[in-house]
């Protein structure tokens, strides 16, 4: 989108951060308010600038300290995290990792995979399928609600083993 920016709004992302450093807004609602009613800006091009300028989006971080910043008081988790990037990431050229706040996200054309540091002793792992029963390890999806489908609850890195990896492969490919 932020690509595109230019030819659907009429100016850079640049451009529109002078025009929202001119304003005295406090909130990303008021922001969203300038731009779709005075400027005629689309709901999902107002959210980037917005987002941008408020630099309270992933991208706006380092994806290495937003991953740190999950991980803080964690330390325990981070091998259960690192596992599952490296697997996750491997799977293909196409899969995108993007940090947040709270999660990291595991993306195709659409999200298959998060995982999320949950608790100091657990990590979540949420991922997306078009259809697929809740048994066994694959849970409801609890905590995410609809951003996935199913949850596999993590404690210890020796739960990142074939199985999982097979439930991972399968929501990459449903992804595709």
């Amino acid at each position: 989108m932020e690509q595109n920016l230019s030819e659907k709004t009429g100016k850079t992302l640049d451009q529109w951060k002078t025009v929202l450093a001119n304003k005295a807004f406090s909130k990303h609602g008021e922001i969203m308010a300038y731009l779709k009613g005075e400027c005629g800006i689309t709901h999902g091009y107002a959210n980037l600038i917005a987002l941008k300028f408020r630099e309270a989006d992933a991208g706006s971080s380092n994806a290495e300290d937003l991953v740190a910043l999950q991980y803080k008081d964690k330390e325990n988790l981070h091998p259960i995290y690192a596992a599952l990037h490296e697997f996750i990431s491997g799977l293909a050229d196409d899969v995108e990792v993007a940090p947040k706040k709270a999660a990291v996200s595991f993306r195709r054309k659409r999200q298959f995979a998060l995982v999320q540091p949950s608790t100091k002793t657990r990590i979540d792992l949420g991922l997306k399928f078009n259809d697929r029963a809740v048994a066994g390890r694959l849970e409801s999806s609890g905590p995410f609600g609809t951003m996935c489908t199913h949850r596999v609850q993590l404690t210890d890195v020796s739960q990142v083993d074939a199985e999982l990896f097979t439930f991972i492969q399968d929501a990459y490919n449903e992804a595709g």
